[in-house]
């Protein structure tokens, strides 16, 4: 394979580290702040990003050994992250993050030993290309979850670090200081990589972030992204001429066309919540095809952004800059990052962090269209869109390069139909068990990844209806980490997300080893979160179940008003399971409106609250509670208290019975 080629794998390998560690080192930032849901110390590991400010310090040519210590560093820190508890993965993928930011100018003005055809503007784009595909591939395998970031999937780290160390060395370091340029020079090309690398982190290097946004076939957007990605790469080397044909204008189309269909696959999916407790709550049920036709129109036009990389990196190689000629953009560009991270965030917590947090209510579009925006107008930054002209036609597509891209997308595909398949149960009888589970995000009561712990136990239960609440992951804040398709895939359920990340909830999902039918969405007037009530319907042994997860929080008014709804919305449903995480005690005025026409499965079997193994729930930690209408009955309630549960809540489960 020529040396162009095998620098193009060098590139995608590191963008895929550098994705990898920005995303592990936002989400043990997250998960260490989520225990007190308030920013502390913690929050200084974004401080990681700003780590090519330490390039300063080199006024002089950088020397080579430093090149080779900040690739050890990164090498050793991508290979240890995913064997560490949270803190020691903050600090793993910061060091990570911040020794890759710093190599990525010093890539930049790097050229290939002995190659005359050296084209860093292709392979950077071909990189990117190929470190997304790869990324969707390592997710896809594993249910959603990047496989090479656990410790089962640890090796896969060492391995392409291995990988990339053998292939720098095909690389020159000893050019590094030939020009300096004026640093404004190259700054907005800089910045525009920077939103490049937010876009593929944020969505496209993990599909199903897509999926949850817009309720999508989540089977056929990892496909597309996959096969557009993969093969982007394969055209950057054997089609090259024809990106090279795509005029300024065109360009420039194509970034405000994807800008416009990225901002409107999310705005379909938005929500007018009820503003005022009076309001009528509002339904959502399954997404039209209308919907999903700017998701369509986006898919088939992200494929600009690797060819805006490879109009910024030939604008800077341009300038022939030295390293620390790009610290002001890459310190902007960073700067920018995680603005656009708190952003997404504050969507999610809008009433928690005040002043600034409830501006951003309802803005879950807003970074990503700030992102699609600024990159189409550094695009046309003084109108210099420009490639390099160094080939005039296109060149053999070399055979072992199109079977790795091929392998690549085949098995990705393979693994979308083999992850999304169900198991067929059977009929369970005349009795059903019903779980709540508030999972925290998969994480325990210590802040500690605990899905393995989560899966162990729900799987011990097996039961037939399961009810998830804090399981919106699906989101940069957690990496992208959908665990909500990990529990169904490995379980072989059925699923419902609930509420789509577009909404700005904490998640209410419902699993079922039965079909979901007519499954939607309630919001109700909310003032702290939004009230996101997941409902479908189950027909179990000739009966129709209706099942209710929910999660509310706020004031008492917002919590009575989604108590009023809840019953007025079930009055007319025969077996009604209404179960979740209610943020209340039972001597609270929504508890008591639920309690007088539902029947708690706990205090109907223990009156005084204590179990007949001595577990004690009447105190003020039972807000998790299972109820149901008449004439269903209930027996063996069962509450599993932190640490057993491997959350910071009780898991709670019962079997719900009926007379034939």
């Amino acid at each position: 394979m020529k040396k162009s080629n095998l620098i193009i794998i060098a590139f995608g390998i590191f963008f895929l580290f550098l994705i990898q560690m920005a995303g592990s080192l936002i989400e043990s930032i997250y998960i260490l702040d989520l225990m007190n849901t308030s920013l502390d110390e913690k929050a200084l590991g974004l401080l990681f990003f700003f780590s090519p400010a330490l390039l300063l310090f080199f006024r002089k040519k950088l020397p080579v050994q430093m090149v080779w210590v900040l690739f050890g560093l990164l090498f050793l820190a991508r290979g240890i992250t995913p064997y560490l508890n949270t803190l020691g993965r903050m600090l793993a993928s910061g060091i990570g993050t911040g020794t890759a930011l710093m190599l990525f100018p010093i890539l930049i003005t790097a050229k290939t030993k002995g190659d005359s055809n050296h084209r860093p503007g292709l392979q950077f784009s071909a990189g990117l290309a190929l470190a997304v595909g790869f990324s969707v591939f390592l997710r896809t395998i594993n249910y959603s979850l990047d496989y090479s970031l656990f410790p089962e999937g640890g090796w896969i780290g060492w391995g392409l670090g291995i990988v990339l160390v053998f292939l720098l060395t095909l690389m020159d370091w000893n050019n590094l200081d030939e020009v300096q340029a004026n640093s404004r020079s190259v700054t907005p090309a800089v910045i525009g990589i920077f939103l490049i690398i937010a876009l593929a982190a944020f969505a496209f290097s993990a599909p199903a972030v897509i999926a949850r946004w817009t309720e999508g076939d989540y089977r056929l957007i990892v496909m597309a992204v996959s096969l557009l990605a993969v093969g982007w790469a394969g055209v950057s080397l054997s089609k090259s001429k024809w990106i090279e044909q795509i005029s300024p204008t065109w360009l420039l189309f194509w970034n405000l066309l994807f800008t416009l269909s990225l901002t409107g696959t999310i705005l379909a999916h938005r929500v007018s919540f009820p503003q005022t407790p009076d309001s009528p709550a509002i339904v959502i049920g399954a997404p039209t095809w209308f919907q999903q036709l700017p998701l369509a129109i986006m898919l088939l036009l992200f494929p600009v952004i690797f060819v805006d990389l490879r109009i910024f990196i030939e604008r800077i190689q341009k300038e022939k800059p030295m390293p620390r000629d790009m610290i002001p953009g890459m310190l902007l560009g960073s700067l920018t990052l995680v603005l656009l991270v708190f952003m997404l965030i504050f969507t999610n917590v809008w009433g928690y962090v005040e002043p600034v947090s409830p501006w951003f209510r309802n803005k879950f579009w807003l970074p990503f269209t700030l992102m699609a925006g600024l990159l189409t107008l550094f695009i046309g930054w003084k109108g210099s869109i420009k490639f390099d002209e160094k080939p005039k036609t296109n060149v053999a597509f070399p055979s072992g390069w199109a079977a790795f891209l091929a392998i690549i997308f085949l098995v990705t595909a393979g693994s979308a139909l083999y992850t999304t398949r169900v198991r067929t149960f059977k009929s369970p009888g005349s009795s059903i068990v019903a779980m709540t589970y508030n999972i925290q995000q998969a994480n325990d009561d210590f802040g500690e990844r605990s899905y393995k712990q989560q899966l162990a136990l729900i799987r011990q239960v097996s039961p037939d209806i399961l009810a998830l609440q804090e399981s919106d992951s699906t989101r940069i804040s957690l990496n992208n980490n959908d665990y909500v398709r990990y529990y169904a895939g490995k379980l072989g359920y059925y699923s419902y997300y609930g509420p789509t990340t577009v909404t700005g909830t904490y998640g209410t999902a419902i699993l079922s080893k039965y079909p979901l039918q007519n499954t939607r969405t309630v919001f109700t007037f909310s003032d702290q979160d939004e009230i996101g009530t997941a409902v479908a319907e189950v027909e179990i042994d000739g009966q129709l179940f209706t099942i209710y997860n929910v999660h509310p929080d706020g004031s008492d008014t917002a919590m009575l008003t989604w108590a009023e709804t809840l019953l007025n919305r079930s009055r007319d449903k025969a077996n009604v399971v209404a179960l979740g995480d209610y943020n209340l005690r039972d001597y609270e005025e929504a508890y008591l409106l639920i309690d007088e026409e539902m029947t708690n499965a706990w205090t109907s079997v223990y009156p005084s609250e204590i179990g007949a193994d001595g577990t004690d729930m009447s105190g003020e930690n039972r807000i998790d509670h299972i109820f149901f209408s008449n004439p269903l009955l209930v027996r063996n309630p069962v509450y599993v208290l932190p640490p057993k549960s491997a959350t910071d809540h009780p898991v709670h489960w019962a079997e719900i019975y009926w007379e034939e």
